[in-house]
């Protein structure tokens, strides 16, 4: 992985997000790696590399939601973004004001993707 790069990690149950939202990422100039699982995610090498997350926040087992407060208790200060295919402004909001970068509904344009990693990853 070029220095330069810096690390996006994806975190979602659905295989096709897994399969193109890296591919973006690389487009993008980031370097990627997906995730089927929030466990997956935590057993990896990649956890301390991440420099942000991608995150789903429905998912069986550990949750989006879930994860992020693992990674408080861990101490991990990774900037997450969320994305849900669930349309509910109240759940954007709740992820919002427990510190997200971003929630966006899936399906969601290459623009607003880019644009919540640059305010995520402001000094890139």
């Amino acid at each position: 992985m070029d220095k330069t790069q810096r690390l996006v990690s994806v975190v979602d149950d659905d295989e096709s997000v897994r399969e193109s939202l890296p591919d973006l990422l690389k487009e993008f100039a980031f370097a990627a790696q997906a995730f089927s699982s929030a466990e997956e995610f935590l057993a990896s090498d990649d956890v301390r590399k991440t420099d942000c997350l991608i995150l789903d926040i429905a998912m069986p087992g550990m949750t989006g939601p879930e994860l992020k407060r693992e990674m408080k208790r861990r101490r991990l200060v990774i900037p997450v973004i969320f994305i849900t295919a669930q349309r509910d402004d109240a759940v954007r909001s709740r992820m919002l004001a427990d510190g997200a970068v971003e929630c966006l509904f899936k399906p969601f344009s290459d623009t607003a993707l880019l644009h919540a990693l640059n305010k995520a990853l402001p000094d890139r």
